[in-house]
């Protein structure tokens, strides 16, 4: 950007006598400083809508500024690193570029390799730390079956009833399909004492269908890959 300077000094003349030459202001000194102007201009920025060359500076607004005002990138790396403190998470589903050659600042690592973010909890024990870790990706005794097996038994039954028979009666005693009868023989009754042998067992014994699948990657939940990145200076 050129500044203008005069080259005659017009002021000086009017101090000169009458008569002196140099008193006089000639064409080319006029036409000289217009020159002068018109380059000085020329290297001016316009206020409206200016078309900067080279590398230009401005002041750099106070953090939280929030105006018209230009935003150098002083301001803006300055508002990236107060978005992104230490300790913060970067992440990036596009590249898995180091965040200091992406932001211009910070050291990063990078961060959760294999796993899923999960919120701080402070009433379960799993997630009340930060960075504290757990899980596995592997199913654990998912597929099973259960087996049943056992018996049952029952007792013998045994009784025995009387019968009597006329005094007339002789002969054997038959068992009809409509009961007992006698052949006479003096005798007023007499006892026949049965026995049933009921008792007996049953045995069972099987296996119930196979449920579940187990494995390695069985237990995992959707997911969707992306690069991550911790600050940690």
């Amino acid at each position: 950007m050129t500044d203008y300077v005069k080259s005659t000094n017009f002021t000086s003349k009017d101090s000169l006598s009458s008569g002196n030459p140099a008193k006089i202001v000639k064409g080319t000194e006029i036409d000289t400083e217009f020159n002068n102007i018109a380059t000085a201009v020329a290297t001016k920025a316009d206020l409206a809508s200016p078309t900067l060359t080279g590398t230009p500076a401005a002041p750099t607004a106070s953090s939280g500024t929030n105006t018209t005002q230009i935003a150098t990138t002083a301001f803006v790396t300055a508002a990236l690193q107060s978005m992104y403190p230490v300790g913060s998470i970067y992440i990036n589903a596009g590249v898995s570029t180091n965040p200091n050659t992406l932001l211009g600042f910070g050291t990063w690592t990078a961060f959760g390799a294999g796993r899923v973010m999960v919120g701080l909890n402070g009433s379960d024990s799993l997630f009340d730390a930060l960075e504290e870790t757990g899980g596995s990706k592997d199913a654990i005794a998912v597929a099973h079956t259960h087996t049943y097996s056992g018996s049952t038994s029952t007792a013998s039954l045994t009784g025995n009833f009387q019968t009597s028979k006329p005094p007339s009666a002789s002969g054997i005693v038959s068992i009809q399909a409509t009961g007992i009868a006698f052949a006479a023989d003096g005798a007023q009754s007499s006892g026949i004492q049965y026995g049933i042998d009921a008792s007996h067992s049953h045995t069972y014994s099987g296996t119930t269908a196979s449920e579940g699948s187990s494995g390695t990657n069985a237990n995992l939940q959707p997911y969707i890959t992306v690069a991550m990145w911790k600050r940690t200076a």
